[in-house]
């Protein structure tokens, strides 16, 4: 199973950062509304725009970024996966939340912009190398190798004994 989201998007507020238990003891962790706008043409040719809103939730040393970098406008590529929440509010409704969880955070945009908007002033690391958590490792590099011509059929000629549902 794959539970995986990309995110590009910018920041709808500035974080709230926290922590788990107290101060000296606990996890720190950030909270960030990220919007998406998706931009079409209607039927009419007519530009049309669809923002979704994201709660992103960052742990740890994702949650330091979070609180040197990052701010309202910060525009972010987000990789995570999906949690879902339910918890009764004060009238005994039930309520549901999805989260995504970041694996890793990227700074976008250009640093001088940023800069020019009062956005953060980075090292020119973060902002180029997304940011892993320590215990992560970088995926090993394939090897090279020489490409065989795959011989296929042509698309009519497939069999129809294919149950895959896409």
């Amino acid at each position: 199973m794959i539970n995986k989201v990309i995110l590009v998007g910018n920041v709808g507020q500035d974080p709230e950062v926290r922590y788990t238990g107290d101060v000296n003891n606990g996890t720190k962790v950030a909270t960030i509304r990220l919007a998406t706008t998706e931009r079409y043409r209607d039927r009419n040719n007519n530009l049309q725009e669809h923002t979704e809103w994201h709660n992103v939730v960052a742990w740890r040393g994702q949650a330091d970024l979070v609180e040197k970098y990052v701010k309202k406008g910060t525009q972010l590529y987000i990789e995570g996966r999906l949690r879902s929440r339910t918890w009764e509010d004060q009238t005994g409704a039930k309520r549901y939340a999805i989260d995504i969880v970041a694996d890793t955070i990227q700074l976008l945009g250009r640093r001088q912009d940023s800069q020019q908007q009062g956005g953060y002033s980075a090292p020119a690391q973060p902002a180029q190398q997304p940011y892993q958590q320590p215990y992560q490792q970088a995926a090993p590099q394939p090897v090279q190798q020489p490409v065989q011509p795959a011989q296929t059929k042509p698309f009519a000629e497939e069999e129809p004994s294919d149950d895959l549902p896409f």
